[in-house]
Order: structure tokens, then C-alpha cells, then sequence
């Protein structure tokens, strides 16, 4: 190993990575007491941040439990969110006078901007004395009892390395393999990847007639073949989107149909029944309409149904209707894959035997506390910025 002799460029922490994942830990490690060195590829810290909730970053979810993780060892994530909750979060967002509000399900965004979010953390790391710098990439060079890294201004040194680069999804936002090429390296399992929280799109001959529907959104439950989501839906020009989308589309599987209720708490045979007997004059699109919108209604009476005054509709003609709205079935083509998709499925595996710390096996090397590398998936709405905090929370970082 290459050594530095008492350098000044020697750190306690280095970070890789300034997104959310990565300046909680400074944060958590600065006021530990410890020199800290935060270094990232790109331009600018919290990118992903910063698009988060449309520009208004959901920053968490005051629900949000272990069952809204998708994890290989469950009892990780229960440990972690014990141990800091959506609601240590909330006190820090509340602290900086960041006015905020709930959405819809728990959900919790900013007023104003994502920007807050970014400012309150940078503000953080100033207190704790951590200091930022972007621009840099990193190459490992050792990871021994003391870590060696090469940068364009040089090497650096350390003696608790924290990767927090993220997983593959969105690409252009600066996302790369390097986190799961490191830990591969380090002899770290790396279960399969795939984009998780991602819209799904259909083929040609499917996609054509729903093309004019494209921008509606509906409320639906949609349904894979192991769980179910009550959100909306929401028709793109290359399938399907929307939260009851992203949601099943953690869960679905290549070759898989998903099933989508579209009028969802209804009884839609008894609904029509009753529709029969008391607006028998009224045409079925103009009933389908009120809960469907009148696009979607009639693309459903042209593609599948026939328009009639619903006083006309016989028993089968019912059934008809039921079987192409509860549910709607479809079958996706695929996802639109890393380049929109909002997390990475598969990803590293929380070490059964160290619940607290994620150590590399024999370096003490890593720690990843990465929303996307190391959570193995999440649900929609859940938390933004705290992703990858709660994947490692600041009391347990004991070692750094």
C-alpha cells in the first residue's frame, strides 16, 4: 500500500457521493466530531433532490414503515427505521422554517422548492464542519486499514471510506454502476438490477388506440400478480405511468399482465343495474363518462363496447362491460428502463450478521448507505431525501 506521510490531505470520512444519502451521513459523521470530505462527480450536489416531487421534493412520508421497503432482509429495514424515523426529519425541516405540506397518503413536500431541502442540508454540513466538493471523480486505489483515493488534484487518505454514489436510475442525472463495481470488487453480493418506480410501456398495436388518451390520469387499483395499489393511473405516449403504476412496476415481472380496476370501491355490475333502471335513456358513454372522464369513455365504447342508452343493455351486455374496466387488463412490453425510472431494484444485500454498520468483509472498508445501491427498492411517495439515511441512521455510525 501506498503511504502518505502525516498528510494534509487526510481525512477521518470520505464520502462519495452529495446526494440526499451522502450529506446525512457527513452530517451525522461531522457532528461526531470527525474531519469529513464530501466528493462528487458532478456539478452540483443533491440533483436528484432537486427534481424530486416536480420540483418540490417529497422529502418523506409520515407513514413510512418497513413494509414500504422491498428488502431481501426485512429485519435491516426495520432496524434502521426504528432508529431514525420520517419524523427526526420532519424536526430538521421544521428547524430551518421550511414551510411544507401534505399531498395526498402522507406525503410531505415543500412549499416553495427542492432547492430548501439542498440549502438545509449544505446548511447543515457547514455547521458540522464538513466540507464539499464536486467536480471530482474518484478512483479507489486501497482499501485496507487506511483508504487511498486518486483524484484529478491528487491523493487523498482516510480512515472510513462511505460509498454513497446511488444506483443506475436516471442516467443523465449523473447515475453509473460505480457503487456495485466497487462492492463486486470487495467480494460484496450484488443481487441482479432492474429500474424500479418506472412507467411501462406497450407495444405498437396496443399503444395506437390509447395514443389520444395520453396526459388523462384516473384513480384505479392496479394489481400484480402479488399485491395491489389504489392510486391513479396515468396514460403517456408510450404506455402507462402514474403512481399506481410506478408502484406495481417494482413488483411486476417481464411476460406478467397487470389488472387495473377502473372504477375502484364500485360494484360496476350493480352500479349499471341501477343506472338501468333509473337513467334508461341516458347513452352508456355518458355514464362511463362521469367516473372515466368522456375521453376515455369513449375510446372504451368504440375499442370494446357498444353505445347504447343503458335502459338497452342486456345481462351479457353488462358483463361486457365489467370485463374491460374491472379489471382492465394490459400486458406491458417492458419498462422505460434506468432512464426514468426512479430507483434500482436488486442492488447490494444489508449483511445479515451487522445490522447496525455495513462493513466490507475483510477491509472495513465501505460503508454504503445509498438510497438506490443499497435499499433494493421502495415505494412511491415513501421518502426522497431520506432514502438513504434511514438506510443508515446517524446513530449508527459508530465508526465513523
Amino acid at each position: 500500500m501506498t503511504t502518505l506521510n502525516k498528510p494534509s490531505n487526510q481525512y477521518d470520512v470520505i464520502i462519495l457521493g452529495a446526494g440526499a444519502a451522502g450529506l446525512m451521513c457527513a452530517i451525522a459523521a461531522g457532528q461526531r466530531g470527525r474531519s469529513v470530505l464530501v466528493l462528487d462527480h458532478a456539478n452540483k450536489v443533491g440533483k436528484k433532490i432537486l427534481m424530486s416531487g416536480g420540483g418540490r421534493c417529497n422529502f418523506t412520508n409520515m407513514y413510512s414503515g418497513p413494509e414500504n421497503f422491498i428488502c431481501s432482509n426485512p429485519h435491516f429495514v426495520k432496524s434502521a427505521l426504528s432508529r431514525y424515523t420520517p419524523w427526526h426529519f420532519i424536526e430538521m425541516v421544521e428547524r430551518h422554517q421550511i414551510a411544507y405540506h401534505e399531498k395526498k397518503l402522507g406525503q410531505l413536500f415543500c412549499d416553495e422548492s427542492s432547492k430548501e431541502i439542498v440549502q438545509m442540508l449544505l446548511a447543515e454540513c457547514e455547521s458540522a464542519g464538513v466540507t464539499i466538493q464536486t467536480d471530482t471523480p474518484v478512483q479507489v486505489l486501497e482499501t485496507g486499514e487506511y483508504k487511498l483515493l486518486q483524484t484529478p488534484q491528487g491523493k487523498l487518505q482516510c480512515d472510513s471510506l462511505v460509498i454513497a454514489t446511488g444506483g443506475l436510475s436516471i442516467p443523465k442525472m449523473g447515475a453509473t454502476g460505480f457503487g456495485f463495481e466497487l462492492a463486486r470488487k470487495l467480494n460484496i453480493p450484488v443481487l441482479p438490477t432492474r429500474a424500479g418506480l418506472v412507467p411501462v410501456v406497450l407495444d405498437d398495436h396496443k399503444l395506437k388506440p390509447l395514443a389520444e388518451l395520453s396526459g388523462i390520469s384516473l384513480d384505479s387499483i392496479t394489481e400484480t400478480d402479488t399485491c395491489s395499489f389504489r392510486e391513479n393511473i396515468l396514460f403517456t405516449h408510450r404506455g402507462l405511468s402514474g403512481p399506481a403504476i410506478l408502484q406495481a412496476s417494482s413488483y411486476w415481472q417481464p411476460g406478467e399482465s397487470l389488472k387495473i380496476d377502473m372504477f375502484p370501491g364500485i360494484d360496476l355490475t350493480a352500479y349499471l343495474n341501477e343506472m338501468r333502471r333509473e337513467k334508461s335513456k341516458t347513452a352508456l358513454k355518458t355514464i362511463l363518462a362521469e367516473k372515466l372522464t368522456r375521453r376515455v369513455a369513449q375510446l372504451w365504447c368504440e375499442q370494446w363496447i357498444e353505445d347504447k342508452p343503458v335502459g338497452q343493455l342486456s345481462d351479457s351486455d353488462i358483463e361486457q362491460i365489467v370485463s374491460h374496466c374491472q379489471p382492465w387488463t394490459v400486458k406491458p412490453s417492458g419498462t422505460e428502463g434506468y432512464r426514468t425510472a426512479e430507483v434500482t431494484l436488486g442492488a447490494l444485500i444489508p449483511m445479515r450478521y451487522l445490522p447496525k454498520l455495513w462493513k466490507a468483509r475483510s477491509t472495513r472498508a465501505c460503508i454504503s448507505s445509498v438510497k438506490s445501491s443499497m435499499s433494493q427498492g421502495i415505494w412511491v411517495g415513501t421518502i426522497s431525501s431520506g432514502r438513504g439515511l434511514q438506510a443508515m441512521p446517524p446513530d449508527s455510525l459508530f465508526d465513523l
